[in-house]
């Protein structure tokens, strides 16, 4: 079969579509996936870098997600699984492929109205979203709701479950462009980084009480910021680190308004916590899809061959919403 295989570590050039070997034979709940699509995702971009290396026993290729149609399916697999089946996938690696194995308990039914290519775009931002802000911070109905990086796949994404759930959704992003669209997609207030304080904005829009769950991807250079911008009882779920991972910060607003810091990735979850969360998705997110009230945003696809163009294209952050790769 044909993959992107990281040649060294490096820039987007070092990504190569190669012949290699076809996956080893399925062991127990596992199924393999004829590949239609796969997302990109930064932390594929961090995994060229050498700085996220996949799992023990996960494929060597990136790609945290993916479409297919079923193949084969190993032992002791779910009968509601069979073969010809449109599916898509959260993965602990070998998205960028033409073939890769699944665990059964992280595959699901691409939703009734979604393309199968467009469905490429959903398991990991749907699993990140789902398994954080409402299955940890559990951000609920009536609550305010900030998300940094709102033209992001996981920012777009949230946005739209967020509304459909009946919470005000806030946003930062870099450009008029990026906001329109976040506004488009349901944001009640939009924040261009670049020339507000968000700090600021969030008070004012709160009447200063602040928000009661953030969504972050930047991390340490935004941390003391972030707290500030917190009500009581407000929680910080932290799920990347663009602007670092050290910072110095004062730690009297966590005491004062009983602040709660979180953090977690997806990729080195056990199977099980997969599954779970996986399982919760279907239950909670994928009516919402079905529904047509939460669409994949998909920026641009290209051929598995130009992996390195959309590392290039994701590393620029000038996307808005999913880039998908296609074997």
């Amino acid at each position: 079969m044909r993959a992107v295989v990281i040649t060294r570590g490096g820039g987007p050039e070092v990504l190569k579509a190669q012949d290699v070997e076809d996956p080893a034979p399925l062991g127990e709940g596992e199924v393999l996936l004829q590949v239609a699509a796969a997302g990109v995702n930064r932390a594929d971009t961090l995994q060229r870098h050498g700085r996220h290396p996949p799992p023990a026993g996960a494929s060597p290729y990136p790609g945290l997600e993916c479409s297919g149609t079923i193949l084969a399916l190993g032992p002791i697999v779910p009968s509601r699984w069979s073969i010809g089946d449109k599916v898509c996938a959260l993965l602990s690696g070998g998205g960028y492929a033409e073939k890769v194995v699944v665990p059964a308990g992280q595959l699901l039914p691409v939703p009734e109205g979604v393309s199968l290519t467009d469905a490429a775009g959903l398991p990991e931002v749907a699993c990140t979203v789902w398994s954080t802000v409402f299955m940890t911070s559990h951000l609920s109905p009536g609550e305010s709701f900030l998300i940094h990086g709102g033209s992001s796949g996981i920012g777009t994404f949230a946005i739209q479950i967020a509304k459909h759930l009946g919470i005000k959704v806030f946003v930062t992003a870099g450009s008029e462009e990026k906001l329109a669209v976040c506004k488009d997609l349901g944001a009640d207030l939009c924040i261009n980084y670049k020339t507000e304080d968000f700090v600021e904005r969030v008070k004012q829009e709160t009447n200063g009480k602040g928000v009661d769950v953030i969504l972050d991807n930047i991390g340490g250079s935004y941390l003391q910021r972030n707290l500030n911008s917190l009500g009581v009882d407000g929680r910080l779920f932290i799920i990347g680190f663009q602007g670092g991972a050290v910072a110095e910060v004062n730690l009297q607003a966590v005491l004062a308004r009983r602040l709660t810091i979180q953090a977690a990735g997806l990729r080195g979850r056990s199977l099980a916590n997969k599954a779970q969360i996986v399982s919760e998705v279907e239950k909670n997110v994928w009516p919402a899809v079905t529904a047509g009230k939460v669409k994949p945003v998909i920026y641009k696809t290209f051929p598995l061959s130009e992996a390195s163009e959309a590392h290039r294209l994701m590393e620029t952050s000038t996307h808005i919403g999913k880039i998908l790769l296609l074997p």
